[in-house]
């Protein structure tokens, strides 16, 4: 089955998921989104009131196992293993399908960002300035970089079984248009990133456009594939991966970032040009 007839093949008997959406069911995936955004928003403010936390956060092990760990256990249990049944569904046009949009988003993210940076060149160029700090996540990175590069796709998997697999994927064959789910469930990927705002503060809403219509195209791309969660999370690996290698040499890290998404652009032209309706 090609990638667009397989594409409309999902959407004709609503994806993945089952119909109807019981009380019960919204409790409890409520609870689990509860819990989700506790978790990861704990880290900004839990050891600032709570010292003696500190050494939990300090270590990438105690942190890891907080923003993605508590979650992943009360997801799985409030949840259930539902929308992650069909992970690698269909792997083949998932990856025609992952790459597409992957490549889509990425490039409009893009152009997005860079009217934006002329918006701002206009009436506050100062705020750009604020691009200049540090990138917490580079500089937790710096000693170890290659151990990052390699921790990506990991960081990938977690946050795609979580915010695709999850936090959209329940939601998808029990409502009329799977748009909304994936449109609120990027917004909440993009906001979770707090640390963003935190660091870049004015010029923040230049970041966040990209990690909105990333979430927004991996939600579409699990969608697609009838649940296919190995081609998204390899991908938002590869592309977090890409920002690390910088560490290790600046030419490296961008010139793949660049070929990852010169890849997916192409893939994305010769699919919606050639692909047969």
């Amino acid at each position: 089955m090609s990638p667009r007839s397989l594409s409309g093949a999902v959407a004709a008997r609503g994806g993945p998921g089952i119909g109807g959406v019981g009380r019960e069911a919204i409790l409890r995936y409520g609870i689990g989104l509860g819990v989700l955004v506790l978790a990861i928003v704990s880290q900004y403010f839990v050891p600032e009131s709570w010292p003696a936390s500190r050494g939990v956060y300090g270590s990438l092990a105690g942190d890891l196992a907080i923003v993605y760990g508590i979650p992943i256990v009360a997801l799985a249990f409030l949840v259930g293993s539902g929308p992650l049944r069909r992970w690698a569904a269909n792997l083949r046009p998932a990856t025609v399908l992952g790459l597409s949009w992957f490549g889509a988003m990425a490039w409009l993210g893009l152009a997005i960002t860079l009217v934006l940076g002329i918006v701002y060149a206009i009436v506050d160029p100062a705020a750009l300035k604020l691009l200049s700090r540090p990138n917490p996540a580079l500089e937790q990175a710096i000693g170890d970089p290659w151990l990052y590069v390699a921790l990506s796709f990991g960081v990938g998997a977690c946050e795609e079984t979580i915010f695709r697999g999850w936090v959209f994927g329940f939601w998808v064959g029990r409502t009329r248009s799977w748009v909304v789910p994936a449109v609120l469930s990027s917004v909440l990927f993009a906001g979770v990133h707090l640390y963003y705002g935190t660091t870049y503060g004015a010029a923040a809403p230049l970041i966040f456009p990209t990690l909105f219509l990333l979430g927004f195209g991996f939600a579409a791309t699990y969608r697609a594939s009838g649940g296919n969660l190995v081609v998204v999370a390899l991908l938002h690996g590869a592309y977090d991966a890409t920002a690390y290698l910088t560490l290790v040499s600046p030419l490296a890290g961008n010139g793949a970032r660049y070929l990852l998404l010169g890849v997916a652009g192409i893939v994305g032209l010769v699919y919606y040009v050639w692909e047969p309706s």
